[in-house]
């Protein structure tokens, strides 16, 4: 079975990279915006309805960045291949969420929802000077890092 995730890109002002640093069953991980692809939906409108439901904001999606290359079996599921799509992203509105600037920075509110559904993220950004394939937590994003860094 195949698992179609796709993220998105966004650069802040002075070139640094957003990243959701989220709870999941347990788990920290750090990684970029963006979620899975729903039925019926394409990738750039899967892409935009993540952010709106995690950041309440709209972007435009720009250019396509990359897209797996290799296997990756999800970390969840064992029975699902993951296929990752990376497009930038541009904010066309500013941002309304927290943006923290610590790591796993959750408020008591992301705490409450993490014990009612066993995920919460929050958001921050990471300065491009810091910004390293190590700063990202899945096998793909990393690749995705390197290429940013690379461009």
């Amino acid at each position: 079975m195949f698992n179609i995730r796709v993220y998105g890109i966004l650069t802040g002002r002075n070139r640094e990279i957003l990243v959701s640093d989220e709870f999941i069953r347990g788990k920290q991980y750090t990684k970029f915006p963006g979620g899975g692809l729903e039925f019926g939906e394409g990738t750039r409108d899967c892409l935009k309805r993540e952010f709106r439901e995690e950041m309440d904001l709209d972007v435009r999606i720009t250019d396509h960045l990359y897209t797996t290359d290799f296997f990756q079996m999800s970390a969840f599921n064992p029975e699902h291949q993951i296929i990752s799509i990376y497009y930038r992203v541009e904010a066309l509105e500013e941002i309304k969420v927290p943006i923290r600037t610590k790591l796993f920075d959750f408020d008591e509110a992301q705490m409450e929802i993490y014990k009612r559904t066993g995920e919460t993220e929050t958001f921050r950004f990471i300065s491009w000077d810091s910004f390293s394939s190590e700063s990202v937590s899945l096998p793909i994003d990393k690749v995705v890092a390197d290429i940013l860094k690379s461009s």
